[in-house]
């Protein structure tokens, strides 16, 4: 039996269905870090089982060559009596996965390319604009709208509004900043990177929408979480009500309000009791485990 059915049965199941039971399970919310690493781990998976089934179906087997000499010829890659140069299929073997793994790549170095310019070039106006503020560790910027946001990566910046600092309290101000510096510490722009990568590639597979969506609110949870390290779930929470409707953030930034601030303020508000340590493990295994499946599938021989 040719691996080629059980790998597209594995990329379909990873792709269509394992977003549907995530989404409907409670747990994420309450291990925001793990169930981003198992959303990381279900891309991967679903990347290394598309590259190893398209190496199985250009791979010249004795199911699968008649129907590759007659791809190619079709191609004007041979012709209808000649047999087909075993270099162009080997090549094709090695080409169809390695394109699928490079587009992946490919569109994760654009996204953090992209992310850096345009932080850059941000970083650029503040310099002129803003002024640093050692006691913070932030640069305040003069505007009497509300907002605070964090520019991660290299050189990194947290920056504060004017209107923010008269509107938070001593507290809520804390706890905004710190929930910025979790971003930068984190290095959540390559996390969200990684997602926006995978989501260019496969635009229309649900687990690529939804690892997209789920890593964007995940990674702010994980920074609220940080915060709470430092300041109140009530203030918190009264921060977060303060900023929901505050200026959004520049490109390649992250904010401490946004659209999903309604459930995170309620993620807050109402004490989540952490999973058990048996889900926690089995979770953490299953994530340890997803990536390395499709190999499984794709290497081991299977007796038909």
């Amino acid at each position: 039996m040719n691996a080629v059915p059980a790998l597209l049965g594995y990329a379909a199941g990873v792709g269509f269905l394992a977003p549907r039971l995530l989404l409907h399970s409670a747990w994420p919310h309450r291990a925001p870090a793990l169930a981003v690493a198992v959303w990381h781990g279900l891309t991967v998976s679903f990347t290394i089982a598309v590259a190893l089934a398209a190496h199985h179906l250009a791979s010249p087997t004795e199911h699968l060559h008649a129907d590759l000499i007659g791809v190619l010829h079709s191609c004007g890659l041979t012709n209808a009596t000649a047999a087909p140069d075993p270099t162009i299929i080997d090549r094709l073997a090695v080409g169809l996965p390695l394109l699928a793994v490079l587009l992946v790549l490919g569109c994760f170095v654009f996204e953090v390319l992209h992310g850096r310019r345009a932080r850059t070039r941000h970083r650029e106006v503040l310099d002129m604009v803003g002024r640093r503020s050692q006691h913070l560790r932030a640069t305040i910027l003069e505007h009497e709208l509300p907002a605070a946001y964090c520019l991660p990566g290299h050189n990194p910046r947290v920056v504060v509004s004017a209107g923010a600092l008269r509107l938070l309290s001593p507290g809520q101000l804390d706890a905004v900043l710190e929930h910025e510096r979790s971003h930068i510490a984190g290095r959540h722009h390559l996390a969200l990177a990684a997602t926006e990568a995978f989501a260019r590639v496969f635009r229309r597979l649900p687990l690529a929408h939804h690892a997209r969506e789920q890593t964007a609110v995940l990674l702010e949870m994980i920074a609220d979480d940080r915060a709470l390290r430092r300041q109140s779930r009530e203030v918190l929470a009264s921060a977060m009500y303060e900023m929901a409707a505050a200026k959004a953030a520049p490109a390649g930034a992250f904010a401490v309000g946004g659209p999903s601030a309604v459930v995170r303020m309620r993620r807050v508000l109402i004490p989540q009791r952490r999973p058990h340590v048996a889900l926690l493990g089995s979770v953490t295994a299953a994530a340890a485990v997803v990536p390395v499946l499709p190999l499984l599938f794709g290497c081991v021989p299977i007796i038909g």
